[in-house]
């Protein structure tokens, strides 16, 4: 062999043994596949996650409906006989979920119990907690009534559903669910249609008794109900005087003159049913054109105005059958 040769093949040796030995000295970190690591986007910071979590602990009742929407089932609610009273979604929490607590005041013992992967919050009633709650588990925090400058509480739930659901590796079925609730949105819409109110202008109140005397939320455009009202070709005439972060505004009877050529979309309890009660005989109430013209439909008393996308989706069954019932 020629000396040039050799050393030609000298140095194609020498540089593969120093690209080795380059190789064996990178850092764990360096050559660590980090795409195993999910970032939740929350209300306060990201909450960044090392794998899937499976133990999940839910303080609010629309997390865990986000969690049951994609078949998974937390391991800790708060106040879970007000979840099976309130959220009619047609599913219920299995035995061997753990009550954490009240949602204003959950036991951080019972919650430290479990070994969570993740806690999820609500920022007006858990912000204060947050460090007792972070140093249990990792902690991710959700708003879900932006101001009037950010995005509306429908995008805000449908932003917070994808987002649980990544968090538990299941983006996928989300979209699954997403979709699924747009196709009831138009066979809904279709179905209106084809009823041909006599206008489609629908308020739409939840009302109560008081001192003996009936109270209202009235629900503002903004809310997530009524953005889901307008998606099945219902309009909501209403106009606060201010924005009203949490979708409604409280009113009494005299309110709705000014809306009485609308459809009334109302619930109420029913052990508390004022339009039998109060209402029987107001003269304001029956002298309105929507009371005189049979405007006015009833939707189940446990219908869920706050919820993820299963109550969207009862919601609307709940509008159709009440007001094509007519």
């Amino acid at each position: 062999m020629s000396k040039y040769k050799l050393i030609a093949v000298l140095m194609i040796t020498f540089t593969m043994i120093l690209a080795a030995c380059n190789t064996d000295d990178e850092s764990p970190d360096e050559n660590e596949d980090s795409s195993d690591s999910i970032t939740i986007s929350g209300d306060l910071e990201d909450v960044e996650l090392d794998e899937e979590a499976e133990t999940v602990v839910a303080l609010e009742w629309t997390y865990a409906e986000d969690l049951i929407a994609v078949d998974h089932e937390p391991a800790g609610v708060a106040d879970i006989d007000g979840f099976h009273q309130f959220v009619n979604i047609g599913e219920t929490l299995s035995d061997d979920v753990i009550d954490v607590g009240t949602r204003q005041e959950p036991n951080l013992e019972t919650i430290a119990s479990l070994d969570p992967d993740l806690i999820i919050g609500i920022t007006f009633r858990h912000e204060g907690i947050r460090d007792q709650l972070e140093a249990i588990a990792p902690t991710v925090f959700f708003n879900p009534y932006p101001e009037e400058d950010e995005y509306d509480q429908y995008e805000e739930m449908e932003d917070t559903f994808r987002q649980i659901a990544k968090a538990v590796g299941k983006e996928e079925d989300a979209l699954a669910v997403i979709d699924s609730l747009n196709d009831k949105y138009s066979e809904a819409e279709e179905a209106i249609n084809d009823a041909a109110l006599d206008t489609n202008e629908t308020i739409l109140t939840y009302g109560w008794s008081a001192d003996q005397a009936p109270i209202f939320r009235l629900f503002t455009p903004n809310s997530m109900a009524s953005i889901i009202m307008e998606k099945v070709g219902l309009t909501n005439p209403y106009e606060p005087d201010s924005f009203e972060a949490y979708g409604y505004s409280e009113v009494n009877v005299e309110a709705f003159t000014n809306y009485e050529d609308a459809n009334y979309l109302y619930i109420v309890e029913n052990d508390d049913d004022l339009y039998e009660g109060e209402l029987a005989n107001h003269s304001v109430w029956n002298g309105l054109n929507f009371v005189e013209e049979g405007r006015t439909y009833q939707m189940e008393s446990d219908t869920w105005l706050f919820g993820g996308p299963l109550s969207a989706e009862v919601l609307v069954e709940q509008i159709t059958e009440s007001m094509m019932s007519e």
